[in-house]
């Protein structure tokens, strides 16, 4: 059985699903919320949800990941904002817990971005980040 959060996670022992008030939740934005749903409303993602994960690699050492997927993990932390949800692995959030999904548009540039209280340093993309 699946457990949606709006501002906790999960940790799952031996198979039980306990609420843990320690993590730090994750925000979603108004606009990154706007953004997410318009994505999943149509097309070949249509009723996905947004996944972020931290994977080793960029130019500062992580970089954030983002897939749209049709079905969640039961180990994963899920944050809900205005009907839409966004899924992360428990690995992935001690990098980003009490970040802001963000969703960011410029004149040439738009993108999904988080605002991360734990990166040290981040370059000059914003998808990769140091800690």
């Amino acid at each position: 059985m699946l457990i949606v959060i709006k501002c906790y996670s999960i940790v799952t022992s031996n198979g039980v699903a306990q609420f843990n008030m320690n993590i730090e939740k994750i925000t979603i934005s108004d606009n990154a919320a706007s953004r997410i749903q318009e994505i999943t409303s149509k097309g070949d993602e249509k009723g996905k949800k947004l996944r972020i994960s931290v994977d080793s690699g960029g130019c500062s050492g992580f970089q954030y990941r983002y897939d749209f997927i049709d079905q969640e993990k039961s180990e994963d932390i899920i944050f809900e904002k205005n009907n839409v949800a966004v899924v992360i692995d428990p690995i992935s959030i001690e990098f980003i817990k009490g970040s802001e999904v963000d969703y960011v548009e410029t004149l040439g540039f738009s993108s999904f971005e988080i605002k991360n209280p734990n990166s040290g340093s981040r370059c000059g993309c914003g998808n990769s980040f140091s800690i």
